[in-house]
């Protein structure tokens, strides 16, 4: 009762929560309604768990950063944080930075998203023109991979 009204006033506080109640997924989403980079505090159990995961990305897009290998390579997660920032490519399995339309939809936000991409689809001339079409930077970003 305490540790979880203290993490409704401020999520930082889980940092100085027991171990126990860093793995409790209540206290968990209630410290990430106030600050998402609570979860960098939380057990390593539910940086698996897909519904903490959903909520801290769509709270913030580089909270991927702390989810799970398996999590990183999940479609919808890793769409829904790029959804929310295009940085979130960053943390993306490799096999997603492969992928055209998770790149495309970072890249329409910000083209140096690009530079998070795979080098495949840099070097790809049918996909960078794809992504110049929806962002004209790209060229700028695009121009190093090809000299």
């Amino acid at each position: 009762e305490i540790v979880l009204a203290t993490v409704k006033q401020s999520g930082y506080a889980l940092l100085h929560a027991a171990p126990s109640l860093r793995a409790d997924r209540e206290v968990v989403l209630e410290a990430m309604k106030q600050d998402w980079s609570a979860l960098e505090f939380a057990a390593l159990e539910l940086r698996s768990d897909r519904k903490v995961i959903m909520t801290a990305v769509q709270q913030h897009g580089r909270a991927l950063d702390y989810a799970s290998p398996e999590l990183r390579a999940d479609r919808q997660i890793v769409s829904a944080a790029i959804a929310q920032d295009w940085r979130a490519l960053e943390y993306a399995a490799p096999e997603l930075k492969a992928d055209h339309e998770i790149v495309l939809k970072a890249v329409q936000q910000d083209a140096f998203a690009l530079l998070h991409a795979a080098q495949a689809l840099r070097t790809d001339r049918k996909f960078v023109l794809a992504a110049v079409r929806l962002n004209k930077c790209v060229l700028q970003v695009a121009a190093q991979d090809f000299l």
